[in-house]
């Protein structure tokens, strides 16, 4: 994994090359070639020999290659060992509930790694939580593996599993948009907030600027048009970015005269908030 905030994260069908070409123009951080849901089991050998040039095209656009296997117990081993002279980046697992498969997906890409003359331990692991018990687990899953660094919540898989009336609002995910930030928060690892899957831009960049404001600072998305929208929510507008230098120079101002805190905008800053507006300051 490398060490910059992965802002933006999109998924596409893993044998249609048209999509793989709109997902390499659109500027997202990582482009994921889902050979799971996305792919037809038909389709899925098609898919898997795109993978060499794919990932390729990818790098040279300056994203990185992530690609969503499917299940260990079905077709995910086969996945692994074919894409992985392919050299992705990261590797997303699908309905990650428990802590054995990490575990177990961890042995295999570092079986694969030796093959295919990779360092040992440079491919991350995606877990994907689409069900109740994956999100309820997050802490868990994300001790099983040192190649753990983000873990991206579902949607549609979650909402089905809780039963849920899927909307454009998303009320019925919002307890575990929210839960699920602070176990990733929780387990040092950094949240991948939950596609949104209507059609609608500004209704991505709606839910984006709501994810922010949770602690988000990453989303996934499923159509390239969102990118724009949703990176531009995802960043500190010019007045945020103000208040934070406002809040930074009075507070050490404030430190300097020997004084513990300074008074801000009607609010008392203190050092969580101060060191909060200087992480926004630094990216």
């Amino acid at each position: 994994m490398t060490p910059q905030l992965l802002r933006t994260w999109l998924f596409g069908a893993g044998a249609d090359d048209s999509v793989h070409e709109s997902m390499a123009a659109s500027g997202a951080d990582v482009l994921i070639q889902d050979l799971e849901d996305f792919t037809p089991p038909e389709r899925r050998p098609e898919a898997r020999a795109l993978a060499a040039g794919l990932y390729a095209r990818w790098r040279a656009a300056g994203a990185l290659p992530c690609v969503r296997i499917n299940a260990l117990d079905a077709d995910g081993p086969l996945d692994v060992g074919s894409v992985m002279p392919a050299r992705p980046a990261i590797v997303a697992y699908p309905k990650a509930s428990h802590a054995h498969e990490m575990r177990e997906l961890d042995r295999l890409l570092t079986d694969a790694e030796a093959a295919n003359g990779i360092t040992r331990g440079t491919t991350g692991i995606l877990p994907v939580c689409e069900t109740a018990l994956g999100v309820v687990n997050l802490r868990e899953i994300a001790a099983a593996s040192p190649r753990i660094r983000y873990a991206l919540l579902g949607a549609e898989d979650l909402a089905a599993d809780l039963l849920a009336e899927r909307s454009r609002e998303a009320v019925e995910l919002d307890y575990a948009r929210r839960r699920f930030v602070l176990e990733c928060r929780a387990a040092g690892i950094e949240p991948v907030d939950a596609p949104y899957t209507f059609s609608d831009a500004e209704g991505a960049a709606q839910e984006a600027r709501y994810s922010r404001r949770l602690g988000y600072r990453a989303k996934s998305l499923v159509r390239p048009g969102h990118l724009a929208p949703i990176r531009d929510a995802l960043l500190p507008s010019a007045e945020q970015l103000e208040h934070a230098q406002r809040v930074v120079a009075a507070f050490e101002a404030a430190r300097e005269r020997g004084e513990e805190r300074a008074l801000v905008d009607g609010l008392w800053v203190e050092v969580p908030t101060y060191l909060n507006a200087r992480r926004l300051l630094a990216g």
